[in-house]
């Protein structure tokens, strides 16, 4: 199977959506490619207090908006199971995915970023990366959450809200780095929260892959201290999904492609988007913001290319 479009956008989440939407809006046949579903890490917020015009709206619930609108415009998405190839050099750009190839003269990059793992050789099956996803079995229980950040302080908070009856927050660095309010809120906790600063995670005690206790280690002291556990969530920042075209663009040492102010990547017809850009801030707003530029800079490339 073969399919020809004038704009495939990988990724579907709130960048590739948002290019999407500008695209359909400019009658260009457009098609988003999912590996997962759609909505990305904005799937995994509970609660964005600072969305304008939508203030606690939960994440999958924004999604779920959003790509209702983007289906409406007439935009197709494909949730595939596998992207095999991708040829950015070509007048054409071609996609081969498990289904057949897709081919345009337009790619827009949103593949976003993924939470970084845990680093321990394990096959746990009590640790975790959403709380969203994953939290509701962990009522009455006791809960590591790994990082002390924005994401991890928040997503406390929400699995306390579950009914997880004790929190420990390990922190490698000397410090939470949450927002002040993230941590007042946190704060209203007291007595099911304990926090550790300058802590690693040392070991797991495991049975049957279902955890059962971690051991921590403080990194300058190198006191060990141990607890009985029954689940991890772990909220250490994230890394760029750029394997597939990291061999085909230049990226920074960090995994970022650096953009031109029209969100173009250097090689005519492939835009970036979203998470996956290398910029300052890393706010949904802004993944909106890269998409716009990036879809109506396509859709200029597109009109002065037929000229």
């Amino acid at each position: 199977m073969q399919d020809n479009y004038d704009i495939i956008i990988l990724g579907g989440g709130i960048a590739g959506m948002t290019a999407a939407i500008y695209a359909a809006r400019a009658n260009l046949k457009t098609v988003i490619l999912e590996k997962s579903v759609c909505g990305g890490l904005v799937n995994t917020t509970y609660c964005l207090e600072n969305f304008p015009s939508q203030p606690g709206i939960g994440g999958m619930d924004l999604m779920e908006k959003v790509r209702d609108q983007v289906t409406s415009m007439g935009v197709e998405i494909r949730e595939v199971i596998e992207v095999d190839g991708l040829s950015l050099d070509a007048s054409q750009k071609e996609v081969k995915t498990d289904e057949g190839t897709l081919k345009a003269p337009v790619v827009i990059l949103a593949t976003g970023r993924r939470p970084r793992q845990l680093p321990l050789d394990t096959d746990c099956e009590s640790i975790h990366y959403c709380a969203i996803c994953d939290g509701s079995g962990y009522k009455g229980k006791r809960v590591l959450v790994v990082g002390g950040g924005n994401s991890g302080i928040e997503e406390s908070d929400y699995l306390l809200s579950l009914g997880v009856s004790h929190i420990t927050i390990v922190e490698q660095m000397d410090r939470l780095m949450a927002s002040a309010q993230a941590q007042e809120e946190l704060l209203k906790h007291k007595g099911r929260v304990d926090i550790f600063t300058s802590t690693e995670i040392q070991s797991l005690d495991e049975e049957n892959d279902r955890l059962k206790g971690v051991t921590l280690r403080h990194r300058d002291t190198g006191e060990i201290t141990s607890f009985p556990m029954d689940g991890i969530f772990v909220y250490m920042g994230h890394e760029t999904q750029v394997e597939l075209f990291q061999d085909q663009l230049p990226l920074n040492s960090h995994g970022y492609i650096n953009v031109a102010p029209d969100m173009g990547t250097g090689l005519a017809g492939v835009y970036a988007a979203g998470d996956i850009v290398n910029k300052k801030y890393y706010q949904i707003t802004t993944a909106m913001n890269d998409a716009t530029v990036a879809a109506l800079s396509a859709a200029e490339y597109l009109r002065q290319s037929v000229r």
